[in-house]
């Protein structure tokens, strides 16, 4: 695997973990937010690049791989928000404005997939507004 090739993964191993944590941030992951997640990788993700990963499949996948994994760990999801924020912080010529658009587009998605968005998630929402505005 090439660095570009390993960039790539972490770039949407990263997308998992934003996810998860706007998922997270009632402190409970709802079925409708992990079913809400699969319909926009299939929707939007899969469609972005060609990048596979070491099997061979879409790299995209690795969204889901990632969110599955955190999920299993039932940790909070603020650590995994950082570790997002950081990562487009270190690699912010990855993130294009079309890319921006579908990553808030998965994140409200998500947020709004179990009784509209509560507290917690438009406070994260915000915040990557403001994490993407910022740089």
């Amino acid at each position: 695997m090439n660095h570009t090739e390993e960039i790539g993964q972490q770039f949407y191993q990263s997308l998992g973990k934003l996810f998860y944590a706007i998922a997270m941030a009632d402190k409970n992951v709802r079925p409708s937010e992990v079913n809400r997640l699969r319909e926009d990788v299939r929707a939007y993700w899969l469609e972005l690049d060609e990048l596979v990963d070491e099997f061979g499949s879409d790299a995209a996948f690795q969204i889901e791989i990632v969110f599955d994994w955190l999920e299993k760990e039932e940790k909070d999801g603020a650590a995994y928000y950082k570790e997002f924020a950081d990562f487009y912080k270190e690699h912010r010529e990855k993130f294009s404005e079309e890319i921006k658009s579908l990553i808030v587009q998965t994140c409200n998605d998500i947020a709004a997939s179990f009784a509209g968005k509560n507290k917690s998630e438009l406070i994260l929402l915000a915040r990557l507004q403001t994490l993407f505005d910022a740089y």
